[in-house]
């Protein structure tokens, strides 16, 4: 469960602050391109010709067991998690008022927007053109907020994106609009991980890549693990990034 976002007015370690210069209306934000469907390249395999990054999503968009593992381990998520998410609700509504549910939009599936789903750990929350990163000692984040950043709770209402089949439990962190635009023009091959949903956690995550990104190479080269997880994916590769994330993530020191 881990948290590469932009904002409740914040961008969560793991993004580069965008200058103002770099920032797009959202009026033009908004309108992300859906990419195509993937092709069917099974004309190319057989010549040998096959780019692994088409077969990779071929092989996610046709499998019902990678949909299985998200509809069976998400509602298993929300079952025993239940008593920990009601408290978690209460205790945010508690310190600071209104919605214990932070919403923003993301790009997501062929680079459709939906709608993500967090708790709150903010006392500021936008969903804007202008991302702000989250710092260490943030006076926006609550005491609540703080704790729940660092240990990642506050990704656990994504289960519920899972569950409407707007992201999957493994793969590319989701990204605000506006850092989509933004890297998308400074990065080739940058729409590439958009071929398929997006994650609770992902390849790039357990492999070092959380936190904070100071310049566009660091970007780069999470965006390269993106990739290597849909030419490689497998569901043993879902199962070992899932394992790997609960050993690794409690208390991750990139998380604040």
């Amino acid at each position: 469960m881990l948290s590469d976002d932009g904002a409740e007015h914040e961008l969560r370690s793991g993004f580069a602050v965008v200058p103002d210069r770099h920032v797009t209306p959202m009026d033009d934000v908004s309108k992300v391109r859906e990419l195509n469907v993937p092709r069917d390249v099974s004309a190319d395999a057989e010549r040998g010709q096959a780019d692994p990054l088409d077969l990779g999503a071929t092989r996610l968009a046709h499998s019902s067991l990678k949909r299985l593992l998200d509809v069976f381990g998400a509602l298993a998520g929300l079952l025993v998690l239940s008593p920990l998410l009601v408290l978690v609700a209460i205790l945010v509504t508690l310190e600071s008022p209104g919605s214990p549910i932070f919403r923003q939009r993301r790009s997501g599936y062929r680079g459709a927007p939906f709608v993500i789903y967090k708790f709150r750990t903010m006392r500021v929350v936008e969903d804007g053109p202008n991302v702000v990163q989250a710092r260490r000692a943030d006076h926006r984040i609550t005491l609540v907020g703080g704790l729940l950043r660092r240990t990642s709770v506050d990704e656990l209402p994504q289960l519920l994106n899972v569950l409407k089949g707007e992201m999957s439990l493994v793969g590319p962190r989701p990204h605000a609009l506006v850092h989509d635009e933004y890297y998308g023009g400074l990065i080739n091959d940058y729409d590439g991980r958009f071929r398929t949903k997006p994650g609770l956690t992902g390849l790039a995550q357990v492999s070092g890549l959380r936190g904070p990104t100071p310049d566009v190479a660091t970007m780069a080269a999470r965006i390269e693990k993106d990739l290597d997880y849909i030419r490689d994916w497998s569901i043993l590769l879902d199962l070992r990034i899932l394992l790997q994330t609960g050993l690794i993530f409690a208390f991750h020191p990139a998380a604040y």
